[in-house]
């Protein structure tokens, strides 16, 4: 079975009150029915990364997510996952500032997981930065898991 390493925006996302903005609102339905249609039948993953930041916010929102996450095997954050996040955010490719996604990006690269959920095309699954970031982790001796929303991971469900 594929594994895939699940990313904070996606607990954020299936827990989240029902937005009125229409794009917020479809990602959220988009990311319940890629959950509760059983997750393209990948085997998930979360870290400790994840888990800290499900516990920022609002408090019974923090608890769900923590909840919906508590069943997944973590990835642990080696020293091999901190050296590439630095990587990452040396070569340009994430801000300091969002350190935490270059972490999540390492921690799947480091443990070979086939796919990134997430939602986050600002640092992760960015198509601007997509290419460079394969490279990097390349040359860091890493494959770059797939970077893919539950949406698309949707359609590829109805089409098999």
């Amino acid at each position: 079975m594929p594994s895939a390493y699940i990313e904070t925006t996606i607990p954020s996302y299936y827990v989240a009150r029902p937005s009125m903005n229409v794009i917020q609102a479809a990602r959220q339905a988009s990311t319940r029915a890629w959950w509760d249609g059983g997750c393209s039948s990948f085997d998930l993953f979360t870290s400790q990364e994840v888990l800290q930041e499900a516990r920022l916010g609002d408090a019974d929102m923090a608890r769900q997510r923590l909840e919906l996450l508590s069943p997944l095997p973590k990835l642990e954050l080696t020293d091999q996952v901190g050296a590439l996040a630095q990587t990452l955010i040396d070569a340009g490719l994430v801000p300091e500032k969002a350190a935490s996604d270059a972490v999540h990006i390492a921690v799947a690269s480091v443990h070979q997981m086939n796919y990134i959920v997430t939602w986050n095309f600002k640092h992760i699954a960015n198509p601007y930065t997509r290419d460079r970031l394969r490279a990097v982790v390349a040359d860091a001796g890493f494959h770059l898991p797939v970077m893919s929303s539950p949406e698309e991971l949707i359609q590829y469900d109805e089409d098999t």
